[in-house]
């Protein structure tokens, strides 16, 4: 299936710092979704590409979950934000990753990444933390990037088939790696991490809060906007009953505040605008 990356930017034009990184006069805060194409997933834990103008769900195995590979940018006053780093498979016809490809085609160089946000390690959500062709270096050279210390300890013990120890090696011994140890904290004072524990044991979701706006990502927490809407109880979840109750509790603050809500596996809606009631 095609990359559809789309920048969502209703209230600014695009304008760049001159060192290409910042926008101070940002009314708004910018959400880019990087989507790498529609996948099915089954007890193999392996990512099939669907196209669906191709292929029938129905004659994928018995159990298949049809879902988007959808990282995120954010353009903040202070930063270019990355919220999770995808599959980290190369563009198909190119020799560079599809991640690199999809900023690129957005008007953003990997360079010019600041953070990385990382709600955990499942190999769907990190798969691009590193090179393709080099997993001793991190794929965004001038980012920092933040994830649970426990996530990666957890990760690197359980291996395969949800992780892949190898491509998160790199995450160990660079010093542009900022570990968070606590289930709550503030990264530079406008960015609010919360570890979970409901999808995996050591998941964090995030809220972005800038001039009276807050954007909320809840990666596997809160996947799709259908799973909001409903009490759905998934069999993947590490605590499905805990995942199930944030997912109704987020929902509800979100649209009494306005939050905006990002969606990494929605097929159809990446982003969804709360109420404000």
């Amino acid at each position: 299936m095609a990359s559809n990356s789309k920048a969502v930017n209703r209230w600014s034009r695009p304008g760049w710092d001159r060192d290409g990184l910042r926008r101070p006069y940002l009314r708004r805060m910018k959400i880019i979704p990087l989507s790498e194409g529609s996948f099915t997933i089954d007890n193999t834990k392996l990512f099939v590409p669907f196209d669906e103008d191709v292929h029938d769900l129905q004659h994928r195995p018995v159990g298949s979950l049809l879902v988007e590979i959808q990282p995120f940018i954010v353009i903040t006053s202070k930063d270019v934000l990355l919220l999770d780093t995808g599959l980290g498979f190369n563009d198909k016809g190119q020799s560079k990753m599809q991640l690199h490809s999809n900023l690129e085609k957005n008007g953003i160089k990997p360079e010019q990444v600041t953070k990385v946000l990382l709600s955990h390690l499942h190999k769907d959500h990190a798969g691009g933390v590193c090179l393709e062709n080099d997993h001793s270096n991190l794929s965004l050279p001038n980012a920092t990037y933040y994830l649970q210390k426990r996530e990666l300890d957890f990760a690197i013990e359980k291996g395969y088939p949800s992780f892949i120890p190898d491509e998160l090696k790199a995450l160990d011994n660079s010093p542009r790696v900022e570990f968070l140890n606590d289930d709550d904290g503030v990264i530079d004072d406008y960015i609010t991490y919360h570890c979970t524990g409901a999808h995996s044991p050591h998941h964090q979701v995030f809220w972005i809060k800038e001039n009276n706006e807050t954007i909320f990502f809840g990666a596997d927490d809160a996947p799709q906007l259908q799973q909001m809407k409903i009490r759905y109880k998934t069999k993947y979840d590490f605590d499905p009953d805990k995942a199930m109750n944030l997912r109704k509790e987020w929902w509800q603050k979100g649209n009494d505040e306005g939050w905006t809500f990002l969606f990494y596996h929605d097929i159809k809606t990446p982003i969804y605008q709360g109420s404000g009631k």
